[in-house]
């Protein structure tokens, strides 16, 4: 069964990209933006649930909520927040919220209360392993490090995120497209040669300096995927 995917509607980046590492790690598929019109659209089209600030730019996380719920799509929705005006709660849960959450807050709790909304709904969430392990090749999503025969390769951020993004789906062709949405976010403005790039990048520390065979396969016109080794 496919991990419930979470939509992580958020301005600022670096919380935007906090909730992403912690909601990856419990499991989820994640895709995150800080504009408010990609959010709507991408609560409409696949997301399992919606955690959004009420500070989006174009259009406000009050008003996504309102939109969704009049167009009757029942996605789960956690409201995110700085302020702490008990009638913005009340106006929250009125426009259809299932929960909210004031900042500063714990990141952790944000992650349990995800998990207890999408076990409500009878949607179950399968934690995976923070340590994949493909022959000498280890992946090891707490420490951030990919290593061979113990070693790391010294991956920079972005590139240990596409390849844990390839491992954790090995075997799936994911196109460029899906590769920019889930760890550039789906706002990122740059084109997909940005994916080929990184992808070298990955190849040259894993492949050529550690000599280890092929891991990343091209697929070609399409993407990329992670062949076992």
């Amino acid at each position: 069964m496919p991990a419930p995917c979470v939509l992580v509607a958020e301005d600022d980046a670096a919380i935007r990209e906090l909730l992403v590492h912690h909601l990856e790690s419990a499991g989820f598929d994640v895709v995150a933006t800080g504009d408010g019109m990609a959010a709507l659209r991408i609560a409409r089209e696949r997301a399992s649930l919606a955690v959004l600030d009420l500070g989006l730019p174009a259009i406000d996380g009050l008003e996504i909520a309102r939109t969704l719920r009049r167009e009757r799509c029942n996605v789960p929705i956690v409201m995110l927040t700085a302020r702490t005006d008990e009638v913005d709660r009340v106006v929250g849960f009125e426009l259809g919220a299932d929960d909210y959450v004031c900042k500063p807050f714990s990141v952790r709790e944000l992650v349990a209360r995800v998990k207890a909304i999408l076990h409500r709904g009878g949607r179950t969430v399968e934690t995976r392993p923070s340590v994949l392990r493909f022959g000498r090749l280890e992946i090891d999503e707490a420490a951030r490090e990919a290593r061979i025969d113990g070693v790391d390769v010294g991956l920079k951020p972005r590139e240990f995120a596409l390849l844990l993004t390839l491992a954790g789906n090995a075997g799936i062709a994911l196109s460029r497209t899906v590769l920019l949405e889930r760890v550039w976010g789906f706002d990122y403005e740059g084109d997909e040669r940005t994916v080929d790039v990184h992808i070298r990048r990955v190849r040259a520390k894993i492949e050529e300096r550690g000599r280890l065979g092929s891991v990343v396969a091209t697929v070609h016109g399409f993407g990329y995927k992670f062949v076992r080794v």
